[in-house]
């Protein structure tokens, strides 16, 4: 069973090699990408039984990320919605959180934290379907 991500980040070359880290040692599987928040916003929602995970950065192109956890309150109970930023404070962790994040990494020092995350909830979903 494949365990599959939806992202939505900006900068093409962090989002490359995100794609790419993922697949290589998560073994996630990319469906999607979005630069905006409208592209994700709608995505997401055209596509509810088509993602697992939704990586967002918080800063993008045009929107904010955080419209983005706020519009997917209405993920399935099994979809988890992750924070990639630069931006992870204290009080940005908090905010994200009460808008229905699962978990905030930052992109500089946690993505190993995030790899982790992301095995331990592909293994959770494997064991339940098996």
């Amino acid at each position: 069973m494949k365990f599959r991500a939806y992202i939505v980040e900006d900068s093409p070359t962090i989002r490359e090699n995100l794609i790419e880290t993922l697949q290589e040692l998560a073994l996630v599987d990319p469906v999607g990408t979005a630069e905006t928040e409208q592209e994700g916003r709608e995505w997401l929602a055209r596509n509810d039984a088509q993602w697992d995970l939704a990586i967002v950065d918080l800063f993008l192109r045009e929107g904010s990320g955080l419209n983005i956890l706020e519009a997917c309150r209405w993920r399935k109970p099994g979809q988890k919605m992750i924070v990639l930023s630069n931006h992870a404070t204290r009080d940005v962790r908090w905010r994200c959180t009460q808008l229905g994040a699962d978990a905030v990494f930052d992109k500089s020092t946690e993505i190993d934290a995030l790899l982790e995350y992301c095995i331990h909830e592909r293994d959770a979903r494997q064991r339940v379907s098996a």
